[in-house]
């Protein structure tokens, strides 16, 4: 039994509900408050303290969560209940959740993005429910003359030991009115019975019935639409611009030019796309303007750079290579990637004299706030921000660009205007995953022990391109990580499990090649250095090495590593966003050429709170991973995007798509996250496989495009 102690009447905020009344409950980590909805009372009261998210409970034995964190697919608006309810012994077919509007005075972490909403949540969401279940159950006793330690809580319902029971609605009123207790007992996680159940995802319904939950949906009578003509190529700007036409046209209103953006706002969406077409916008260059074919140059003379920046160097590196017995160096090449959801950017916005309103799908709801703040010169409170939920982000909608853009033109325009960007703007507006060129070198002694090993990374727009501290840093004596990096016209930003998406696949790549050549099998290459890491460490160890094997030994076990004839194996690893996700690939020649058919992964995320949530983040990553690794790719020509839509930005498909079969490992620890962590993987495992059925080594992505690829099929429907 977990407990938890020093909880205060600032623990709960007291809150009307409905008429009637009932038993409200807001939470944060540290403090919350609780009280008594004042019957017949419809009005909420708001009390003037921070808190993260608000349990109710109505005299209808109704509970209803309001989730903080924007609901991108990652299930999170269903993980949320679940853990509230859990701890409540609720009845699940009377939980719902709703999205809340940005409130930063409630709410301490209202973003989605780097897997953390349910590792940020999670005891806070138990002790709320664990909260309300004792302020119940001590209600129950009081009415029953009884010791609430002789009652128990099953599916809504105080019983009694004679069977009586109470609904939890019935006793919620009154129970607000009790002292806090200062003792919270939360579950033993042997006894949960809802958490690590496999339900259904709250939204389906409304998904499947396609109510209005996305930006795209969001319409309010007399707001005008808008899209922007963008500049085609990066590093150029603004000449001329002649709207005359487009003008003409019937359902426009006007053509507003700010910055470096031409905005044609009217009536209808399609009636602006028309009037589009017509626009006549003359650019002139203004900066660099970049190539693919320039930044293949580039990538060559940052690789062979003296100066760099040491990431991190333990060791004699020098004196390591120049001993070494065997030298293995080899680079790795990724492509710029467009993030591509599935909904383009939309957003709403309406600056008023006395406000700003603001609704539309992000991820950081607080840095659209503070972007359109600082752009109107106005106080942060007096904009408000309603989310819908939203059709992908994979970081794209991490920036407040396309938020900004609809509430300088709202301005301008002196009306409510939804700006919605068409495929095409999203695919050549940026911001997309930058571009990286990794080296990687390892020094072999006689005996095929990897005493040396070196990685720089260079990285357009990239930041550092590196993981200094990931895996197998501590596990070799001499090494040295170090990145250099190329400013660039063109956006970038965070793409799905940031950097190591692609840095992962040459990692892992590399490592196999290098216990190749050290005569070794490549899993237990890699549990071989994880047991140096442990045994004897070289610098700091910021990877649990315990969590790592477990991954390596379930992958692998499934999997039948080294088991099966016919089939040929690959083998990745890795660890992003506080996860842990192996993966083995499988490759089987027919008539001639190799066929991927399997991908087995094994996940440590800690306690899986969703089971059909946690397969279907974990089938989505490697699916994503596996689909950029093959075709994704952005290449430019006199900075602007070749690829401008689906028909030349290829995505995976579904009958390329091998069977996937997913496994946790089951450590009790809490959750760490799952959104991104089984992408990186993907790629590495993929690579290896075909590498043991061909003998042809992939160094670039996307992989199809690669000499080596010639004659492979995917999946098992073609």
């Amino acid at each position: 039994m977990e407990t938890i102690t020093k909880t205060s009447r600032r623990d709960f905020l007291k809150l009307g509900l409905t008429a009637g009344g009932g038993l409200v409950l807001s939470f944060n980590l540290v403090d919350s408050l609780a009280a008594v909805a004042n019957a017949g009372s419809e009005t909420r009261a708001i009390a003037s303290i921070d808190f993260n998210s608000y349990l109710a409970i109505s005299p209808d034995d109704v509970i209803t969560i309001f989730s903080p964190n924007p609901e991108l697919g990652q299930n999170i608006k269903t993980s949320f209940p679940m853990v509230v309810a859990e701890e409540l012994d609720a009845d699940w077919k009377k939980v719902k959740v709703v999205q809340a509007a940005l409130d930063v005075k409630k709410y301490e972490r209202q973003l989605t993005g780097g897997s953390g909403a349910v590792p940020h949540s999670w005891e806070r969401l138990r002790k709320a429910g664990a909260t309300a279940r004792q302020m119940l159950v001590e209600t129950a006793a009081k009415k029953w003359n009884t010791n609430a330690s002789t009652l128990t809580t099953s599916n809504g319902f105080v019983i009694h030991t004679d069977g009586r029971k109470f609904s939890y609605g019935s006793l919620a009123a009154e129970a607000g009115t009790l002292p806090v207790p200062t003792t919270v007992k939360l579950k033993d996680r042997k006894d949960f019975k809802l958490i690590g159940t496999a339900v259904a995802n709250v939204d389906n319904k409304e998904m499947i019935t396609g109510q209005p939950l996305y930006g795209l949906d969001f319409y309010r009578e007399g707001m005008l639409h808008a899209m922007i003509q963008r500049p085609p190529s990066f590093g150029t700007k603004i000449k001329s611009v002649d709207a005359s036409a487009a003008k003409a046209l019937p359902g426009i209103i006007d053509v507003v030019t700010f910055k470096n953006n031409v905005a044609i706002v009217g009536k209808s969406t399609w009636e602006i796309m028309k009037a589009r077409k017509v626009l006549l916008v003359e650019y002139e260059k203004e900066g660099n303007i970049e190539s693919t074919t320039d930044h293949d140059k580039l990538f060559k003379e940052l690789l062979d750079k003296p100066e760099a920046t040491i990431r991190r160097k333990d060791g004699d590196v020098e004196t390591a290579f120049k001993s070494a017995a065997t030298i293995i160096k080899r680079e790795y090449q990724c492509p710029f990637l467009s993030h591509a959801p599935m909904e383009p950017m939309n957003f709403f916005a309406h600056v008023r004299a006395d406000g700003v309103e603001l609704v539309g799908p992000t991820q950081t709801p607080d840095r659209a706030r503070m972007a359109v703040a600082q752009l109107l010169s106005v106080s942060p409170d007096t904009i408000t921000v309603e989310l819908t939920r939203l059709g992908g982000g994979f970081g794209r909608r991490l920036q407040a660009d396309y938020v900004v853009e609809a509430a300088e033109l709202s301005r301008l325009i002196n009306a409510p205007v939804k700006v919605t960007w068409s495929r095409e703007d999203d695919m050549t507006g940026g911001t997309y995953r930058p571009a990286v060129r990794y080296r990687f070198e390892a020094a072999l002694d006689a005996k095929g022990n990897m005493i040396g090993y070196k990685l720089r990374g260079a990285g357009i727009n990239a930041g550092n391109s590196t993981r200094e501290d990931n895996f197998p840093s501590g596990a070799v004596d001499n090494l040295l990580i170090e990145s250099v990096e190329h400013q660039s016209p063109i956006t970038t930003g965070a793409w799905r499990a940031p950097i190591t998406n692609f840095l992962a696949f040459a990692e892992q790549a590399f490592l196999d090649e290098v216990a190749l050549a050290a005569k070794k099998d490549p899993v237990q290459f890699r549990l071989a250095l994880l047991d140096k890491a442990k045994q004897t460490p070289t610098g700091a160890i910021k990877y649990d090495i315990d969590r790592m094997k477990a991954v390596i030994n379930l992958a692998a076990d499934k999997a039948g590593w080294g088991k099966k004839k016919n089939l040929a194996q690959g083998f990745s690893v890795y660890f992003s966003h506080r996860s842990y996700v192996a993966q083995v690939a499988e490759v089987e020649m027919v008539s001639g050429n190799p066929v991927l058919k399997k991908i087995y992964a094994a996940s440590d995320c800690g306690i899986v709170i969703n089971l059909s949530g946690a397969r279907q983040q974990v089938m989505g990553g490697i699916v994503d991973g596996l689909g950029h690794a093959l075709y994704g790719q952005i290449t430019f020509i006199e900075g602007a995007a070749e690829q401008r839509n689906f028909n030349s930005y290829r995505l995976i498909r579904y009958n390329e798509v091998p069977q996937i079969e997913v496994h946790f490992v089951d450590n009790g620890i809490d959750p760490t996250g799952l959104g991104e962590p089984a992408l990186p993987p993907t790629g590495g495992a993929v690579a290896n496989a075909i590498f043991k059925a061909t003998g042809k080594r992939l160094y670039n992505q996307p992989f199809t495009l690669q000499e080596e690829m010639k004659g492979v099929k995917l999946g098992q429907k073609m």
